[in-house]
């Protein structure tokens, strides 16, 4: 059983510090004025950009983002959350009403809240009628691992068929959602099963839903979650579940209704760290731009090492990273465009994108940018700072920097962050941090630290894509 319910959003302001200056280099903007600037739109991946053999930092790459039409618009409540039935099961459901969870859940509003995860499998719905029928609950596509019993996408689908002409009846239940097949990773087996589903029952489901999980806890070292080829891996799954749900219900909605960086609770001292937020911050740029409408982010809170928030009501990294997110990205997504020096690929090698930039109106319920800004929000895998020139539309504007950087002597398996070269720690149970963003000087060069990440507001863009709801 899963359930879904959404909570309201709050919006703290942020105020503003006083700007630094940074010389502009014009001797590499002239020399790189002649290159064109190409397109990443629909489900392309961000455009590669590396440096050039011999001239290190010195390449400047051009940064452009097309301001007319949005190329995707995600639901509002895009990052949602979910709580496995472990906090029952292990008796943490009273702590649900802390003052401190509340006040850190609050802030991660607007977002659906799913129950549900890996300890549903085991839980057992006792039908008084027929204890026979009396189940638990998990992905289709694992029912033969765990029963002994295989089931079939077609008859799934008329399961789900059956269940919607079962609530429609319930006054309380008539105008419910629902949401599925919840399969797993789209292996060839999972596939077939969500054809049989989608051809039997694609227009009977809201959603079609999917899990994900990036690696498995065999993972021990912390430059694993850097690896670019691991960040593709969601890339081509969701093309693969598309395909299957265009088929039959071309535009249906898609959500991946759990997605975790490892598996088995996560990996210690790893999956809660700084380091972990590369692949999360990249999760949600990579499915904003594929389409996809909902993800869900498992867990919100437990006692593993896969979530926002410690069995002590402490949020780590990937928490004020979804914070950030959340008070400054907006559902409509935006192509980008980049020009910069790319050195040759070897014969055989594929060069894979280690600078990710990802670009969406800023959020319209953030009163402390004007409608028709715009949000960029980039990760920097080398081990080399990348400077950036804004150019085009975003030319000569002001920009907001929200730098999130680890903190104290662990590095990279730091759980504590720091915005702008501040700790973020909560002010007290119920007060979150001020997000104070360092005002850069109009036309200045964006300099991105070597392995970080972080978000950068274009103020006054006066984007015709991002001026209307």
């Amino acid at each position: 059983m899963r359930v879904l319910c959404a909570f309201p959003e709050a919006m703290p302001s942020s105020n503003s510090r006083p700007p630094s200056c940074l010389a502009p280099v014009a001797l590499f903007l002239a020399l790189l004025l002649h290159l064109s600037l190409s397109s990443q739109a629909g489900d392309r991946r961000p455009l590669p950009v590396d440096r050039a053999p011999g001239l290190k930092e010195k390449t400047l790459i051009l940064l452009d983002v097309s301001t007319k039409n949005p190329v995707r618009t995600v639901n509002e409540n895009f990052l949602s959350l979910q709580l496995d039935p472990s906090i029952i099961h292990d008796g943490w459901l009273d702590f649900l009403s802390s003052k401190r969870l509340v006040t850190l859940a609050r802030g991660l509003s607007p977002a659906f809240l799913r129950f549900g995860g890996k300890r549903t499998d085991f839980l057992q719905f006792q039908n008084l009628r027929n204890p026979a029928k009396s189940r638990g609950g998990l992905e289709p596509n694992n029912y033969r691992t765990m029963h002994g019993r295989a089931v079939n996408g077609s008859q799934l689908g008329k399961d789900y068929i059956q269940l919607k002409s079962l609530l429609q009846p319930i006054r309380i239940y008539s105008r419910a959602s629902l949401y599925g097949p919840n399969i797993g990773r789209p292996r060839k087996n999972v596939i077939a099963l969500l054809d049989g589903f989608m051809k039997v029952a694609g227009s009977t489901v809201d959603a079609v839903t999917w899990q994900h999980c990036y690696i498995d806890g065999r993972v021990v070292k912390v430059m694993d979650f850097l690896k670019t080829r691991l960040l593709d891996t969601l890339s081509d799954q969701i093309r693969k579940i598309q395909k299957v749900v265009n088929t039959y219900t071309p535009g249906k909605k898609i959500w991946l209704e759990g997605v975790v960086t490892t598996s088995a609770g996560g990996t210690n001292n790893l999956s809660d760290s700084y380091a972990a937020g590369f692949l999360w911050l990249n999760t949600l740029g990579m499915l904003a731009n594929q389409g996809i409408d909902v993800v869900i982010r498992h867990s919100f809170f437990d006692h593993g090492y896969n979530h926002l928030v410690d069995q002590n009501f402490n949020p780590l990294p990937d928490y004020w990273l979804s914070l950030l997110y959340k008070r400054l990205i907006g559902p409509k997504v935006l192509a980008v465009h980049v020009a910069g020096l790319q050195r040759k690929p070897r014969p055989g090698r594929v060069i894979r994108d280690k600078l990710r930039i990802y670009a969406h109106c800023t959020n319209h319920h953030n009163h402390n940018y004007v409608r028709g800004s715009i949000t960029l929000f980039i990760i920097n895998l080398h081990r080399s700072r990348k400077k950036i020139k804004l150019a085009g539309t975003l030319r000569d504007k002001l920009v907001h920097q929200y730098l999130l950087q680890p903190y104290g002597q662990e590095g990279l398996k730091s759980k504590s962050v720091q915005l702008n070269g501040q700790p973020l720690v909560m002010v007290d149970d119920g007060t979150l941090p001020e997000l104070k963003p360092r005002p850069l000087r109009a036309g200045r060069t964006l300099v991105i630290p070597p392995v970080t990440m972080g978000f950068y507001v274009v103020k006054n863009v006066n984007a015709l894509a991002c001026r209307y709801r």
